[in-house]
This record gives C-alpha cells, sequence and structure tokens, in this order.
C-alpha cells in the first residue's frame, strides 16, 4: 500500500525537490502536481483517494491556509513555505508538519515518518471487513483483522503474527491492540493480544493459536476467563 501525495505549489523549484524527495520513498506515490488552489480542487475531485498535501501556504489568489480550510473531508497536509511567521497558523488546522523553505531531505523523512506515526492508529473498514495499517520498514501493509493470529510486544518493536509469517513494526503495542476490533481481540499477558476467533485451545496458563503457544499472565487471568466465558 502506498501513501498518494498531491504537490500544490507554485513555485517550480519547490515543485522539483517535492517530486525528487517524494520518488525517493517507496510507499509514498505522487498523484500530481497543481500550481494553485483551483487546480488542486479539481484534482481532488477527480482522485478522492488522495491522502496527504504537501501545501505551499503563500501563493497567489488562494492562500493555502484558505484552501485547506475550506475542504469538507480534507486530506492529512504538511504545509511548505518560506515564511517561517505561518508556522503557528498551520497548527492551527492540525497539519502533520510545516516544512521551512529550502528543507533538506532528513527534514522531509521527519515529517513523513509523522504521517506513518498516524497512519499506524488508523483503521480501515469495507462493508463488514476491518483492515490494520501497519508500517514495516519501507512498505505500509493493509492485512485483514481476521487473519490476525495475535501480537506480541518486542522491544520497542511489536510482531504482528499472521498464519505464514510475522510484520515487524515500531509501531507501539498499544496502538495496533486499540487498532483491532475489541470484540475479537483480547490481552492475555503484558506481551501478548490474542485473535480469540484464532484461539484453539487453552490448556493452564497457555494458549494454543496455530502453532504456537501463548501465555497468560496472572494480571490477565481473570479478564481473559470473562472474555472466554461471555464469549460461548
Amino acid at each position: 500500500m502506498k501513501i498518494k501525495c498531491l504537490i500544490i505549489d507554485d513555485e517550480p523549484s519547490s515543485q522539483n525537490v517535492l517530486k525528487k524527495f517524494i520518488s525517493d520513498v517507496d510507499f509514498l506515490e505522487l498523484s500530481g502536481t497543481c500550481n494553485n488552489a483551483i487546480e488542486a480542487l479539481q484534482m481532488l475531485k477527480e482522485d478522492n483517494v488522495i491522502d496527504l498535501l504537501f501545501l505551499d501556504i503563500n501563493m497567489p489568489k488562494i492562500s493555502g491556509l484558505t484552501f485547506y480550510k475550506s475542504l469538507q473531508n480534507p486530506p492529512e497536509v504538511i504545509f511548505t513555505t518560506a515564511y517561517p511567521q505561518y508556522a503557528v497558523r498551520g497548527f492551527e488546522v492540525n497539519a502533520i508538519d510545516y516544512l521551512l523553505k529550502p528543507f533538506s531531505f532528513d527534514r522531509f523523512f521527519t515529517a513523513i515518518n509523522k504521517v506513518v506515526e498516524k497512519i499506524c492508529t488508523q483503521t480501515v473498514k469495507t462493508n463488514q471487513d476491518h483492515y490494520l495499517l501497519i508500517k514495516s520498514n519501507k512498505t505500509i501493509y493493509k492485512i485483514d483483522s481476521k487473519t490476525v493470529l495475535f501480537i506480541e510486544a518486542y522491544g520497542d518493536y511489536v510482531k504482528v503474527y499472521l498464519e505464514d509469517k510475522f510484520i515487524l513494526t515500531n509501531c507501539t503495542f498499544t496502538a495496533v491492540l486499540d487498532s483491532l476490533p475489541k470484540n475479537d481481540f483480547i490481552r492475555t499477558h503484558k506481551s501478548f493480544a490474542v485473535n480469540f476467533k484464532q484461539l484453539k485451545a487453552v490448556s493452564g496458563n497457555q494458549i494454543s493459536v496455530s502453532s504456537y503457544k501463548i501465555p497468560i499472565g496472572q494480571k490477565y487471568k481473570a479478564e481473559f476467563l470473562n472474555f472466554l466465558n461471555n464469549s460461548q
């Protein structure tokens, strides 16, 4: 899965910098480049799956701030401008970040990571299906929550176990657990939460999920047994 981006900037040199930086990040996809807010509005009408705007604030006719405030369901936004006095106003509309021109690739990537962190805590629902968005290395995975066996806290990372593999992400354990359906997933240990629908057996202080044995911590045992009884 890729994050679809739109550049809105009236300066060709700034457009070129952003194009180069976007092309250097595997999970970003440039959907288009606009010179002003009017062009951008038309493009957003044509492509309603834009995830992220790189929006210049100081543009002719309609400023980036005015344009963004006019959108009813706006994508995430990273403001770009050569004028630092606009920074506070940019954050008033819940911007992900603010890039002061000229900015380096390192500063650009820091802003992108903030977008990914936000996406990490989001879920996508399509009809009755529930999907989890997880970033691992340079890829964002869209995972059907029904296929998740369990999750494991692993130092500063979380392992999301599927039938044939696990995906390692630097999202927090709490963020991943909160993104999963609460009726299906239960915490059994300080480092584990399991998908009840994938549970095969309970024996003593262990749960069998697929070929794995998951511990039941003393602190979580009563809550787990209550969840088990209410699910029957």
